[in-house]
């Protein structure tokens, strides 16, 4: 009834084979198979949730909210609410827009950085993912990868013609571009942490250098913190690597697990957008009351403690799987930042997109079964991340480790 029966491509276990798994339920880091088996998630909702599946304030929230009404399409204070939260954690961005997803998200600003500097190219980097809109299918990581696809059919040339692909943390290769196409770019989007690819750290000088680029050429630096905003920081990247972008996209955990994005920047910037100006943007169920309550539900439990335990439980597990692999004597990088890691399965660092495509994806597909059988569930593709939650428990991780280790030697073989 579905194409390949998903919803999402990758949900399909294409990048690892076999038949996807249907879930019935989950709680805290559990989820639980249509046939009543658990397992240890660290898919969570691809970083969506960030507090464990059904936490209690969120489903208090939303079960309040639904009570006076799923949606009305008109403003309400629950929106108010979460912008002021919002606002009060991203203190690089002085206005913010609500939508459904990334995805619209990243159009609508596309649009934006096009109207407010009156040009049409934008740098985009190899590998990184900023939703399924037509100008940014071009090299876009983990999706289209793992079907081997160099973009989408039935994306017309023209539509990407103005998008211009660069390797990640290589500002040489920015500069480049920026110098062959002088006085035509409009900005610069990029995610800080690229986790389209699997996990890939930013170089320490690639954020503050692509600011310091955008600024020399006068075009905007735009942050894709779709996966990254109140995941990695209380004030997400930005604040983490001190960055200050000109506009900013999130999504995820904003939305407290319900279906949200947004966007924000500078205010003149912001006020470009209908129905102050001229740049067009709408949604019937954006703003939604329930999406409005359970984001201020999960960003209210998001503490400072919250942070230090996230990075705590991201430390041990990375720890234990990098002793995983010498004890299997697999070569492997485990990259992390904050609550997202990931397995590469290869000898160097991997630092762009073409590293990435070096990790041995026969492996991973082997391990990810290993893990399936043993009770955990990985996201279904060697570039992906993974996401760590409040909920995981030191003896999650250490099951964790104890099943990768099984695994991975049964793989290797």
């Amino acid at each position: 009834m579905m194409p390949g029966g998903v919803n999402s491509p990758v949900r399909a276990f294409k990048g690892v084979g076999g038949t996807p798994v249907y879930f019935a339920r989950a709680k805290g880091s559990r989820l639980t198979d249509a046939d009543g088996k658990d397992y240890i998630d660290y898919m969570s909702s691809w970083g969506a949730i960030i507090l464990g599946h059904a936490h209690p304030a969120i489903t208090e929230a939303v079960t309040r909210a639904a009570e006076n009404g799923t949606s009305f399409g008109a403003p309400h204070e629950g929106e108010v609410r979460l912008a002021r939260e919002v606002l009060d954690r991203k203190r690089k961005i002085e206005r913010v827009r609500f939508v459904n997803s990334g995805t619209e998200a990243a159009l609508a600003v596309v649009r934006l950085v096009r109207a407010a500097t009156g040009r049409n190219k934008v740098i985009k980097f190899e590998g990184n993912y900023h939703g399924a809109i037509d100008p940014l299918l071009a090299k876009a990581g983990s999706g289209v990868a793992t079907f081997g696809l160099p973009d989408s059919a039935g994306v017309p040339e023209s539509t990407t013609a103005n998008t211009l692909p660069a390797r990640y943390n290589d500002l040489d290769h920015v500069r480049q571009i920026f110098e062959a196409n002088a006085g035509e770019v409009a900005a610069v989007m990029v995610e800080p942490v690229a986790g389209n690819m699997g996990l890939v750290p930013p170089a320490a000088d690639f954020l503050p250098g692509l600011r310091s680029l955008c600024d020399r050429y006068d075009a905007l630096l735009v942050l894709d913190e779709v996966m990254t905003g109140f995941r990695v920081a209380r004030g997400g990247a930005s604040e983490r690597f001190a960055v200050s972008p000109d506009l900013i996209m999130m999504g995820k955990v904003i939305g407290g697990g319900l279906p949200v994005g947004a966007y924000g920047g500078r205010r003149d910037l912001m006020e470009m957008i209908a129905p102050l100006g001229p740049v067009y943007q709408a949604g019937t169920l954006s703003g939604n009351p329930l999406a409005m309550a359970a984001g201020y539900a999960a960003l209210s439990e998001l503490t400072d403690d919250a942070y230090v335990s996230l990075e705590a439980t991201g430390e041990r597990l990375q720890r234990g799987l990098i002793l995983a692999c010498e004890a299997a004597r697999v070569p492997a990088q485990i990259q992390r930042v904050g609550s997202m890691i990931s397995v590469f399965f290869t000898e160097m660092p991997v630092r762009d997109f073409a590293d990435a495509q070096t990790t041995d994806r026969a492996l991973f597909g082997k391990l990810f079964h290993g893990l399936l059988s043993r009770g955990v569930y990985l996201p279904p593709s060697a570039l992906e991340s993974w996401f760590l939650t409040t909920a995981h428990t030191d003896a999650d991780i250490d099951l964790t480790v104890e099943a990768f280790e099984e695994a991975l030697r049964e793989a290797a073989v």
